[in-house]
């Protein structure tokens, strides 16, 4: 999300609620890769990688603002919204995949160890 982004959604969402006016900086990550400096084979890796943090990023924000509204529609419609931004994040994660078998190994590997421990 670029800064004037991270503004406007600021600024919007204080509006929302008065009391929860949180640093957007300190609450949306801020994506790491420089898409210049990517060589073409990675390029595709690196855009799904920093559209996964982005909505990650999304899910956090809408959950957090749901969280915290007494607005029992408004926060029917940002848990809504969080769902939707999941779906986006398989839909990424389930291309890149497809791109970086290593990933998908080591998801596998990562699922098992988890698995393992809390049997």
């Amino acid at each position: 999300m670029k800064t004037n982004n991270k503004q406007r959604l600021f600024e919007i969402t204080a509006r929302l609620d008065k009391t929860f006016k949180p640093q957007l900086n300190e609450l949306m990550s801020t994506i790491p890769t420089d898409l210049n400096n990517v060589t073409n084979n990675d390029i595709n890796k690196e855009i799904l990688r920093d559209a996964i943090i982005a909505e990650m990023d999304a899910i956090n924000l809408y959950e957090q603002f749901a969280n915290k509204t007494n607005n029992s529609e408004l926060k029917k419609l940002l848990l809504d919204i969080a769902k939707e931004e999941k779906t986006h994040v398989g839909e990424f994660e389930t291309f890149l995949l497809l791109l970086d078998k290593e990933q998908d190994k080591e998801l596998e590997n990562g699922k098992k160890e988890v698995t393992n421990l809390i049997k």
